[in-house]
């Protein structure tokens, strides 16, 4: 009889990288952690050993199947739509999904999103839906099912039964600096977009300054990880790596990202916001086996119908007013006269979370009114003096730390000449050039 393995020497293994654990080894250490035979502090050990040696392609997917394992996993394969789903690992005025979400819905797709909230510079797509009146994220598996059957898309918070293992794994990984770890990232999107039970994910990586990974080689090893890990999952996955150097759209903020996500259902989005929008639409139709143009559903007032039935069934009163701040500022002004070359999204990311937007730990609270309007863009001609954002927020004694986070020499750049045109879209990542599962 084999004996049990022993955690210190499966932190052994890991710190000396002498070989890879066993799936029979994984399978104990997620059964033991959970049952408290596993301390904290033994496993933090053993994630900063995978931090450092990561894990090769058999570690990851049964890391990654034991965390599908620790909890519940959704059966969608009643409903009369082809599922499909998109995740974005998370940027500065990334109100992407509030528009997609309904938009491919009103295709003809199911789309069950299972979104998360914002943490530091990084808005959460809860968190600007919350600005609603009466919205509400929490829905029951039998209320997030009879959703997706009437209107076809929910966007909600993932219940505390799926993938329970990734939630305990993550809140050890954020205090003890074992965040930025592929292996660790991939398995933590993946076990719970799969445990969601969709059939088809597009995933939006983001990079650059104001993206988790700023490096491009970075983002495109994470986006081949994860969809090798989804394809071999049964789940058809495809991955675009996207900009992430400026602001996405002109609004940073919960309420004022909704108030633009509105916009641009109804046929007035940002130029970027909109290519970013219509090419994930493109693959998730695709992925879904939909022959439909997501244009059109704009323009038809499709899109925007679904969005407002989306809202309204989790509580929602999509005609409210939203709320708006009690103070607003002009900042940031143009030094010389010329054309816009950059905008640092990190310095206008950590801005809106000093106004309040964001939050610093997973349990406090956001202003659902501040952020940060972009009154000027790359590509924009600016005069001297002319203002580059507004601030908003509730609390005007916040202004001053924003305005700190902006003043710096890199936040604003301008030129003689327009900057060359760019495209948001990076790289696309499909199963037939997805790298075998190993980080």
């Amino acid at each position: 009889m084999t004996p049990a393995p022993d955690v210190v020497s499966l932190i052994h293994v890991k710190r000396d990288n002498t070989r890879p654990l066993t799936g029979a080894e994984i399978a104990w250490l997620f059964a033991a952690y959970a049952d408290g035979a596993v301390a904290d502090e033994q496993m933090a050990a053993l994630l900063m050993a995978i931090f450092f040696n990561g894990l090769d392609g058999g570690e990851l997917r049964a890391w990654t199947a034991e965390m599908i394992a620790s909890g519940e996993t959704l059966d969608l394969s009643h409903l009369s739509r082809p599922s499909v789903d998109k995740h974005s690992t998370g940027g500065v005025g990334d109100k992407v999904s509030l528009i997609l979400a309904p938009l491919v819905a009103s295709c003809g797709a199911a789309v069950p999103q299972l979104s998360g909230r914002g943490l530091g510079h990084t808005g959460g797509t809860l968190d600007k839906l919350e600005s609603i009146p009466g919205w509400r994220a929490s829905l029951s598996n039998d209320e997030l099912t009879r959703a997706l059957g009437e209107v076809g898309v929910v966007i909600a918070a993932a219940g505390a039964g799926l993938a329970p293992a990734d939630r305990r794994l993550y809140a050890l990984r954020d205090v003890t600096g074992t965040v930025e770890s592929i292996p660790l990232i991939a398995s933590s999107i993946m076990s719970k977009k799969i445990a969601e039970g969709t059939r088809a994910l597009v995933l939006d990586v983001k990079t650059g300054s104001g993206a988790f990974m700023r490096d491009r080689e970075q983002a495109e090893r994470l986006g081949r990880t994860m969809v090798a890990l989804g394809e071999e999952r049964g789940v058809r996955t495809t991955a675009l790596v996207t900009r992430m150097d400026t602001p996405l759209g002109r609004a940073v903020g919960n309420a004022l990202e909704v108030e633009e996500a509105v916009a641009a259902l109804t046929g007035e989005g940002p130029d970027d916001l909109m290519e970013v929008t219509f090419a994930l639409a493109g693959h998730m139709l695709r992925l879904a086996g939909i022959a439909a143009d997501p244009r059109e559903a704009i323009t038809s007032g499709r899109a925007f119908a679904t969005y407002k039935r989306m809202i309204a069934a989790q509580g929602g009163d999509p005609d409210a007013p939203l709320p708006k701040a009690g103070h607003v500022r002009h900042a940031l002004t143009a030094p010389e006269a010329g054309w816009i070359t950059g905008l640092d999204a990190l310095a206008v990311g950590v801005a809106a979370w000093r106004l309040g937007a964001g939050r610093a730990r997973k349990e406090d609270d956001v202003s659902h009114t501040a952020g940060i309007r972009c009154l000027a863009k790359p590509g924009d001609r600016v005069e001297r003096g002319q203002p580059i954002l507004e601030l908003h927020t509730d609390d005007p004694a916040r202004f001053a730390a924003a305005a700190d986070a902006l003043d710096s020499p890199g936040t604003l750049r301008i030129g003689s000449l327009p900057p060359p045109a760019a495209p948001m879209v990076l790289s696309v990542i499909s199963a037939d050039v997805a790298d075998q599962v190993g980080a």
